[in-house]
């Protein structure tokens, strides 16, 4: 009986898929890729853990384009530069720093709250340096459109919804509303801060979705901040450790949103500089650099003006 559970335990462990593996590793570093690939704080991980961290539905900031005539004007600014790091080009750069979503669908909600952080002091010239609250959005943002898809804490959401709960409510500092939520429980709405003092709201003008085309985001970015943007992530992004990231093999495992910083050219590929909410021990310090409209990277990048 002890040998048959023992066959059984094994059997289990054995079928298991974990999200970083050795195969993916040697196959990305041996094909002349423009990335390289690494195990990380990933490669304990099964791939059904890490699907709980795409948490943002794709597609939708067209849609709302489209249904709601909010699609942001594209006008495009001469003489772009080649190479182009928000964090280099600015005082507002220390507003945050990488963050971790943990073990939460919540993404959507990082993203949103991360960019309208940066623009918060960017549009106040410096004046309002804040780092907003994700928890407010995952925990009180239950926003619904299109009658059935609504903002759903740990278990998704999406972002051009989340600039519009932004922009209505607002969100209060993460200091007074510190997130509560890595361990996959989205939590109840708290109506005061965590000391029981008012919250302090801090809002977006406007929100709206940005063209798709490399240059009208580039002039987005470089005249108002960085942008919410979502792409679909598949199996081999997860051993990402640095260079260019370009999908090369592994299944879909969802949609994520990250905070686009800049953009550049590496070895001939032009990249968007992002963001991600993995924490900096992930990626680049917890950065990272994709091939610009790989995964769908350009069709869902979102943003508003901060209300100053």
């Amino acid at each position: 009986m002890k040998l048959f559970l023992a066959i059984v335990l094994i059997a289990a462990v054995s079928a298991k898929e974990f999200a970083v593996t050795q195969n993916i590793i040697d196959e990305i570093n041996s094909s002349g890729a423009s990335w390289t690939a690494g195990h990380n704080k990933f490669s304990n991980m099964t791939v059904d853990e890490v699907k709980a961290l795409m948490g943002t539905r794709t597609g939708y900031a067209a849609k709302a384009s489209t249904l709601r005539k909010n699609h942001f004007q594209s006008y495009v600014t001469a003489n772009l530069p080649t190479n182009y790091d928000w964090r280099d080009n600015t005082d507002c750069k220390s507003v945050h720093n990488i963050l971790n979503q943990e073990q939460c669908g919540s993404c959507w909600a990082f993203g949103a709250t991360e960019a309208l952080s940066d623009r918060l002091c960017i549009q106040s010239g410096g004046k309002v340096s804040v780092q907003l609250a994700p928890q407010q959005l995952v925990s009180c943002d239950h926003t619904c459109r299109w009658l059935v898809e609504c903002d759903q804490g740990c278990n998704g959401g999406i972002p051009i919804v989340a600039w519009d709960f932004m922009q209505k409510t607002g969100v209060p500092s993460d200091t007074c509303y510190p997130y509560t939520s890595g361990g996959g429980d989205s939590g109840e709405c708290k109506a005061k801060c965590t000391d029981g003092s008012d919250k302090k709201m801090f809002k977006a003008k406007s929100h709206y979705t940005v063209s798709s085309s490399d240059e009208a985001i580039k002039t987005e970015i470089l005249t108002n901040g960085p942008v919410e943007g979502a792409f679909s992530v598949y199996k081999d992004f997860m051993s990402y450790t640095g260079g260019v990231y370009v999908h090369k093999t592994g299944a879909k495992l969802g949609g994520h949103a990250i905070r686009i910083l800049g953009w550049g050219n590496e070895g001939g590929v032009d990249y968007w500089l992002c963001a991600n909410s993995w924490g900096p021990s992930w990626g680049l310090k917890g950065a990272f650099k994709i091939k610009t409209g790989d995964c769908g990277m350009n069709d869902d990048v979102v943003a508003g003006m901060a209300d100053v």
